[in-house]
């Protein structure tokens, strides 16, 4: 997993509308991109519910935020439209964002093992530089944790 200090890795995702969203162009602002499961499930919607209900807060830090699922762009579109999210979600179907964050793991359940998105978050600088991680997230403290984190980062700035 990527720690605080190193450069984000660049990534090109397609957004809930099938338009490519790069890393790069977020210059100049604080990027909280968090990776989760599965669109629509519990977990997920009670995280990007909190998104959405604190869309005002993020804005206060200046900060763009992004969701990031294994799941195909007409699925994110669903979940977006279903629960009026109003941020990016992008697709990351081959997991390459996922694998270049550290992110995409081995899971176990059941007794069974398998390939699967962490729920985890970074919070990179207006650099591009990764300046906080929450790498087991919890969906309904989430935001809280997040906004804490913006808040240190704009106070070291």
């Amino acid at each position: 997993m990527i720690e605080p200090g190193y450069p984000a890795p660049e990534f090109e995702l397609l957004d809930q509308d099938g338009q490519p969203v790069r890393l790069s162009e977020l210059r100049g602002k604080p990027v909280v991109l968090y990776f989760y499961p599965k669109a629509d499930t519990a977990g997920c919607t009670t995280q990007a519910c909190g998104v959405r209900d604190h869309r005002a807060d993020y804005a206060a830090a200046h900060a763009v935020v992004l969701g990031v699922s294994p799941d195909p762009v007409k699925a994110i579109r669903k979940f977006a439209d279903k629960h009026a999210l109003g941020f990016p979600l992008l697709s990351d179907p081959e997991h390459a964002t996922a694998d270049a964050y550290g992110v995409w793991v081995e899971k176990s359940m059941y007794g069974r093992t398998y390939w699967g998105m962490q729920r985890a978050t970074f919070i990179i600088d207006g650099e591009g530089v990764v300046a906080h991680v929450i790498p087991k997230v919890t969906p309904k403290t989430h935001d809280d944790e997040v906004l804490a984190a913006l808040a240190e980062l704009d106070a070291a700035a």
